[in-house]
């Protein structure tokens, strides 16, 4: 754990830099395929300084994640045994990429949506969509639905609360993201069944 919290200061120090809007592109994108510490930390922490560009903010950590997620996607197609295999082994989760193959039989696009939005090791699901040969174009799209939803989510209510919003996300950041999820599955189901 000493490991994961030196790189969430590390991640941090990057707001303080003038090199802090290339590195939420870069952290993002390589959260998606590999990088322990999700870009929430530091999209958070930017659009609070300035929360007038915490769209802009969004947007960039958006793009960078779905760019990642393509060369998470190409590790698992590509390069699963010399690359992928070490990256899910770190993150244990040979598990998940078991319970992803069956999920992916029965519902894959909601798989990836819903990696996309929660805190799930994403880079695990984007190893995997590449490794089970996953619809590309599927694939690619619930990256920027999920991407897009769990980013502009996080800007948009730092853009309308300020800076009490950020311990609240903090503290509650892997509850809201379940509630979220349970409220997108909620949708998809009532579109299916309802309408």
């Amino acid at each position: 754990m000493k490991f994961i919290k030196k790189l969430y200061d590390w991640v941090l120090h990057w707001a303080e830099t003038p090199y802090a809007v290339p590195a939420l592109f870069l952290l993002a994108f390589a959260e998606s395929s590999f990088f322990p510490v999700p870009p929430d930390v530091l999209l958070i922490t930017l659009a609070i300084s300035i929360p007038k560009k915490a769209f802009k903010y969004a947007m960039i950590c958006m793009i960078g994640s779905v760019l990642g997620g393509i060369i998470g996607y190409g590790i698992g197609l590509y390069g699963y045994e010399t690359i992928g295999r070490p990256i899910v082994e770190f993150y244990h989760g040979q598990e998940v990429m078991d319970l992803i193959k069956t999920k992916y039989d029965q519902h894959g696009f909601l798989g990836i949506l819903i990696a996309a939005i929660t805190p799930i090791p994403y880079k695990v699901f984007t190893i995997a969509s590449g490794v089970f040969n996953f619809d590309f174009w599927l694939f690619t799209l619930a990256s920027i639905i999920g991407r897009s939803t769990r980013f502009f989510v996080v800007a948009a209510l730092i853009w309308k609360f300020g800076s009490p919003i950020r311990n609240f996300i903090d503290k509650y950041f892997n509850l809201l993201s379940i509630i979220f999820m349970i409220l997108l599955i909620g949708g998809f189901l009532l579109i299916k069944y309802v309408l």
